[in-house]
């Protein structure tokens, strides 16, 4: 039987004991997406919620998870929007050419067509501090209804104030762990922070479980290229400020709109504070690489403050492709 809790303070420090477990696993499942290992029923255990990003060289992937979130906070699944940071994942996962039934946006905010899971949370964590019922579902009966090219692989997301800092607890009916993964821990950790400082307090720990926890088989190499480059340093970003962070949430939404739409790059009439600002930079950042404008690159590089982005960047910059 293989290993199935994992806990550690960092992303890496937990893909490293993931990856290790799932190469060892013995035999094989053939699944419609291809031959696999399978921890199941795994659960991982994020002690510091803030130390989301890898740092590695091959999963650092910031942009692309940043992206990722963007696409939930938008309330929307619009496949071109994902598309912009991710490439063509998704494009096999769309029924219209349009939309993503799997994307999380819309259930997360529009619910049917009217309900707002994630404000509900909100609001009855912050009347019911002790309450169990703050739950987003995301998984719903109707994704078994038809051959869908694509269903939610999150079911439920759990909110749980305790000794006075913000737990969230994740369940997922199946996930890949190298490239589902990080993107995952990333996106549902920042909206526990969003959620933490929307009703006042800190975060606590995360917690994610998997009914199938797997590696595709193509993936084996890489994976272990990854175990190769060792233990990564502890950096974790920032805390969030303090305080409401909906209006600059809304802010950086329409900036990302303005940036992927009309290649904005303007840094002068942002008005944010300096952690919603470096996401901004970010942003415009990837649209000048992506336009290969490398001089607006290095301007947006020095705006950004906070260090720990830096690596990322140069990542990107060493493996371009002129």
């Amino acid at each position: 039987m293989s290993e199935n809790f994992f806990k550690a303070a960092t992303l890496d420090d937990l893909l490293h004991e993931v990856f290790e477990e799932l190469l060892s696993v013995e035999g094989y499942v053939d699944a419609s997406r291809g031959r696999m290992k399978e921890i199941f029923g795994a659960t991982l255990m994020l002690t510091n919620p803030r130390a989301r990003l890898s740092r590695s060289e091959s999963k650092g992937k910031l942009f692309s998870a940043l992206g990722e979130l963007l696409w939930y906070l938008t309330g929307d699944n619009d496949l071109n929007f994902i598309k912009y940071y991710v490439g063509r994942f998704y494009e096999g996962e769309s029924e219209d050419g349009i939309t993503v039934r799997s994307g999380y946006g819309e259930r997360m905010f529009n619910h049917s067509g009217s309900i707002d899971q994630v404000q509900n949370v909100i609001n009855l964590l912050e009347s019911r501090p002790s309450s169990r019922r703050a739950v987003i579902q995301l998984f719903d009966a109707s994704d078994l209804t038809a051959p869908y090219k694509s269903i939610p692989c999150t079911c439920t997301l759990q909110f749980l104030i305790r000794g006075g800092e913000l737990n969230l607890l994740v369940n997922m009916r199946s996930n890949d762990a190298f490239w589902g993964l990080p993107h995952d821990v990333f996106a549902f950790t920042m909206l526990q922070e969003i959620v933490a400082r929307s009703i006042g307090v800190d975060v606590g720990v995360y917690q994610h479980c998997a009914g199938s926890l797997h590696l595709y088989e193509n993936k084996f190499d890489e994976a272990r290229n990854y175990l190769r480059e060792g233990w990564m340093n502890n950096i974790a970003m920032d805390s969030m400020p303090l305080g409401d962070p909906w209006p600059a949430i809304n802010k950086v939404k329409r900036i990302a709109d303005l940036v992927r739409r009309d290649g904005t790059t303007e840094l002068t009439p942002i008005e944010l504070e300096p952690y919603w600002r470096d996401i901004s930079c970010l942003l415009m950042w990837l649209h000048s690489f992506k336009q290969k404008d490398f001089e607006k690159c290095s301007e947006l590089k020095k705006n950004i403050k906070n260090q720990a982005y830096h690596i990322f960047i140069e990542d990107k910059l060493a493996n371009r492709q002129d």
